[in-house]
């Protein structure tokens, strides 16, 4: 049986890539890298020059642990999260950082948002509950962004439960 919708362009109610933030962008790490290693290197000629050069293999272990730390937290900035609403469907797309992909498509008519709020830190995690199955949102953003993001999206499931509305031109 084909699609009834096949061939229909629905307008998009709601469109969102969520990305996880990273502070320090690619100039930063490479300051931060350099001073670390310029402490390093001072810290291991010191102790070379008191006869303790053992230390120095240490010294630069830990740089080259700082290194691996920052690289493996920039790789995991791949990751995303695509949320996605027509009229009719709600699609929300989560990319991981190794490129695997899992997908949701969702009614957005029995769909509502569910909060889970800290008093002192405001929203901690964001749910899309339809039929009794909560699906996890939003959960690379902060706070304030959740809440945000919380906002504009309760307003977009608003619009869809409300259904289609016609515009009278004068």
């Amino acid at each position: 049986m084909a699609d009834d919708n096949a061939g229909i362009d629905e307008p998009t109610l709601f469109s969102a890539i969520l990305t996880p933030h990273r502070s320090l962008g690619r100039t930063g790490f490479l300051a931060v890298m350099l001073l670390i290693g310029g402490i390093s290197f001072a810290a291991g000629l010191v102790f070379f020059l008191a006869g303790a050069w053992p230390v120095v293999g240490f010294l630069g272990l830990d740089v080259l642990l700082v290194y691996w730390a920052f690289r493996v937290s920039y790789r995991t900035a791949a990751a995303y999260e695509q949320v996605t609403m027509t009229p009719t469907t709600l699609k929300v797309r989560k990319v991981s950082h190794r490129g695997e992909i899992a997908e949701w498509t969702l009614n957005p008519v029995w769909v509502r948002l569910q909060r889970e709020a800290h008093e002192e830190f405001g929203i901690e995690r964001l749910f899309l509950v339809s039929h009794g199955r909560r699906l996890p949102v939003a959960g690379f953003l902060g706070p304030k962004e959740k809440a945000s993001f919380a906002v504009a999206l309760s307003a977009a499931l608003g619009e869809a439960r409300r259904g289609p509305t016609r515009t009278v031109l004068q």
